[in-house]
């Protein structure tokens, strides 16, 4: 068993291996998870959550690295949870984006974590809130939150990010990715990487007709700026800590970041109830009410919807 009050006072100094235990315990979905999340709760809810998506190869990690370089020279600690396709043969993430940042893995105002989705959908490690919580429990000024590549029906980083940012290049079909409905509903910041290639800026002009056909905004209603950077060479990162920044700032002067706030939580405690509930009905398996309620379907004498009406009735009592 571990004594998770001295390792939370121990990530509460900043000690990455503390951090790394806490967030293999939730990873694990360990007996003693619910404990971690009672000794967190009262200390996370300062950390500002940036979400990064794009499709593959706009260059996310290089952008990720690249933005934890401009914020630690503001003088930030910065976490950084990079969520990596899960390796067919292990079930574990492939480390890429650690590869890529490197660069910061000496740094002890950094923390970088790679996570599995696990055959998770929507961009995402189903743990994500919760090590997002930890690494905001742990001091964390800005948590980097880095989406496996999406396409339209991966949104899920909006979610679960304060500020959501939609990464494009030129040159890679990003004007069909930038049409998709998704993509366009879910970005407070847009970024067109790689802009020292051709059709930069056709790839700006295309996607700022789109965001405008696709707006219905009011007066002091937030419009997504449109970035250009060569992350590579981490030019027009101020940029984007300029417009995070004011995002932000326009979020807190409109309730609007408490609001996300409160949906995320709210997001995250359905899913451990749904979670629970799956956990009891599969335990059902083999069980005589279920074995009773089929029974009476194929008899015709009770329809699929009474008989989970009946079950989930049961479920509660019980």
């Amino acid at each position: 068993m571990v004594d998770v009050p001295q390792l939370v006072a121990q990530a509460r100094e900043g000690r990455p291996r503390a951090v790394a235990r806490l967030i293999s315990l939730v990873e694990g979905a360990s007996p003693q998870l619910r404990e971690v999340m009672a000794a967190l709760a009262p200390l996370a809810g300062g950390a500002y959550v940036v979400g990064l998506t794009g499709s593959p190869g706009v260059g996310k990690s290089t952008s990720t690295s690249a933005l934890v370089t401009a914020y630690r020279r503001a003088g930030k600690r910065v976490g950084v949870l990079a969520v990596d396709p899960s390796s067919p043969f292990s079930g574990g993430a492939l480390l890429g984006d650690r590869v890529r940042m490197s660069d910061h893995a000496s740094d002890p105002g950094v923390y970088i974590r790679s996570m599995a989705t696990r055959g998770h959908l929507g961009g995402l490690a189903w743990a994500a809130p919760q090590a997002i919580r930890v690494l905001d429990a742990a001091g964390c000024d800005v948590i980097l939150v880095e989406t496996v590549g999406v396409g339209q029906s991966e949104v899920e980083i909006a979610s679960q990010a304060d500020t959501s940012v939609v990464l494009l290049a030129p040159g890679m079909g990003d004007g069909i990715q930038a049409a998709k409905a998704g993509i366009l509903e879910i970005g407070d910041v847009y970024v067109v990487n790689k802009a020292d290639r051709d059709g930069a800026d056709a790839t700006a002009r295309e996607l700022n007709h789109m965001l405008g056909l696709g707006e219905a905004r009011g007066p002091g209603d937030w419009r997504p700026p449109i970035v250009k950077t060569v992350a590579a060479r981490g030019e027009g990162m101020d940029e984007v800590v300029e417009a995070l920044e004011k995002h932000r700032a326009w979020m807190e002067e409109h309730g609007v970041l408490t609001e996300r706030r409160a949906r995320r939580a709210a997001g995250e405690v359905e899913t451990i109830a749904v979670t629970r509930l799956r956990e009891r009905i599969g335990d059902l398996h083999g069980d005589r009410r279920l074995g009773a309620l089929a029974e009476r379907i194929v008899a015709g004498e009770l329809d699929p919807y009474t008989a989970a009406d009946e079950l989930v009735a049961g479920l509660t009592e019980s």
